[in-house]
């Protein structure tokens, strides 16, 4: 790619301004009083999109958050890439945790730091200023197309109708995505697996009030202590997800597969440290990395109720909630995980309670092969910026929208993902180190060159 090295370097400063001013609109999906923010996100995309070289660019209206569509068409000869991406981004909360201001992006030690500095904006961007390159030096090898969604982070509730709605629009040879993680900074490695999603809320009724503790404790069940132990039931002392049928469909990996996966650098100690624990957990008879690849989980990701305010407030609470999320591998159903899993979260509930459980969102598992032309293209690409050939990995997290392109759109999905598991993707303090992003401006094109030359 000539002086692509050089573009980046010119302009690297310019990148990081034009991407701050993204990251400091508050897209965040799951909160309603932001819907003014997702259409603003969405605006400034489109605008970036033609900015960048794209022919037309335009904000779609779904049934939730905009997409934003744009194209470049060349030659309609020449294979077709669709770039996949979200601008949605999650919550910030706890803001104490924080820093800096999770929407003022600030750069210390090499690193972005603000709430979508990796996912998914740092990441998404990346391919506005790669595909800027490209059309600059006039050194685009095929048509490239755009959809960039606002409901990832709240399971892409509207997509699939807007896929079905405007699949002639939205046909292409591969859609590249990069919304997934590297091993390491000097480890390029390719997501060829990703695990499902079933999320949940649950919520235990007692007494028809809240109560004085004092003059009820002991006498009526309190559905936070109810909850809990609910909740630490859903797993036993190995680790297993004791919901019936859970594991039915739960795909058996070889020992050679298990064998091969555990050629990925992995250190336990250093994995450990940076996490601040003194020893991991999970399902027995695995490593860590076959537990958050290859095996499903169940995890609490929140629960309330009662009094939580300074102070104290002796009370027995009424109700007590709970979010709950499972990861599932291929060949689980999402739909059918749920059901289970409503079901037997009802069964064990005690007589002295009442029980609701309801499905919020969810999506299926994703598994890609490595001897594909688009595999071949991004490992290709990934060999010529890093200098060593890529390992391909199964990641433990879950993009619910890739297994249904495929369904929808019959179009394959290749993960090039830049970030890495140090980022606090989701968490206080989210960061992007700088290395990474321009690292990804230069490794696009180069996917570009290689599946052009490969679909000859």
């Amino acid at each position: 790619m000539k002086d692509l090295k050089n573009y980046i370097e010119t302009n690297k400063e310019r990148f990081l301004q034009e991407l701050f001013e993204l990251i400091r609109i508050p897209s965040i999906s799951a909160k309603e009083n932001h819907k003014q923010d997702m259409y603003k996100a969405a605006e400034w995309i489109k605008n970036s999109l033609i900015k960048s070289g794209a022919d037309e660019a335009k904000v779609f209206d779904t049934d939730g958050h905009p997409v934003v569509f744009g194209k470049k068409i060349i030659n309609p000869s020449l294979p077709t890439i669709m770039v996949y991406g979200h601008y949605d981004v999650q919550p910030a909360e706890p803001l104490e945790l924080w820093t800096s201001k999770p929407f003022e992006p600030e750069v210390r030690d090499g690193k972005i730091y603000a709430r979508g500095a990796d996912d998914d904006k740092g990441q998404m961007f990346m391919h506005f200023k790669a595909f800027e390159y490209l059309i600059k030096t006039n050194q685009l090898p095929c048509n490239v197309k755009f959809m960039i969604e606002g409901e990832e982070e709240i399971g892409s509730p509207s997509l699939e109708k807007f896929c079905s709605q405007n699949k002639e629009m939205l046909a292409s040879d591969v859609i590249l995505v990069s919304d997934t993680t590297m091993l390491g900074p000097d480890i390029p490695s390719i997501t060829t697996g990703l695990r499902g999603l079933s999320y949940c809320e649950v919520e235990v009724t007692g007494p028809n009030r809240d109560l004085h503790s004092g003059l009820y404790g002991g006498a009526v069940a309190n559905p936070i202590n109810i909850l809990a132990k609910m909740i630490a039931s859903l797993t036993d002392e190995k680790g297993n997800i004791t919901v019936k049928g859970f594991y039915d469909d739960v795909e058996v990996i070889s020992m050679e597969e298990r064998k091969d996966m555990s050629r990925a650098p992995f250190k336990l100690e250093e994995y450990k440290k940076s996490l601040d624990i003194a020893d991991v957990y999970g399902e027995e008879g695995y490593t860590t990395m076959e537990r958050v690849g290859i095996r499903p989980s169940l995890d609490c990701n929140g629960i309330w109720g009662g009094y939580i305010e300074e102070g104290a407030k002796t009370v027995l609470p009424s109700k007590a909630y709970a979010k709950i999320s499972m990861r599932l591998v291929p060949h689980q159903d999402s739909k059918k995980i749920s059901e289970l899993f409503v079901k037997h979260f009802e069964a064990i509930a005690p007589p002295y309670v009442k029980v609701k459980a309801k499905l919020l969102h969810g999506g299926e598992g994703y598994v890609s092969p490595t001897d594909t032309i688009e595999y071949q293209a991004a490992s290709k690409a990934l060999e010529d910026v890093y200098g060593i050939k890529p390992i391909p990995y199964r990641s433990g997290g879950s993009i619910p929208i890739i297994s249904l392109f495929e369904k929808v759109l019959g179009i394959k999905s290749i993960l090039m993902g830049f970030g890495l598991e140090s980022d606090a993707i989701h968490s206080p303090n989210e960061n992007y180190p700088l290395q990474q992003f321009y690292k990804g401006i230069e490794a696009i094109p180069y996917f570009y060159k290689h599946y052009a030359e490969l679909k000859k």
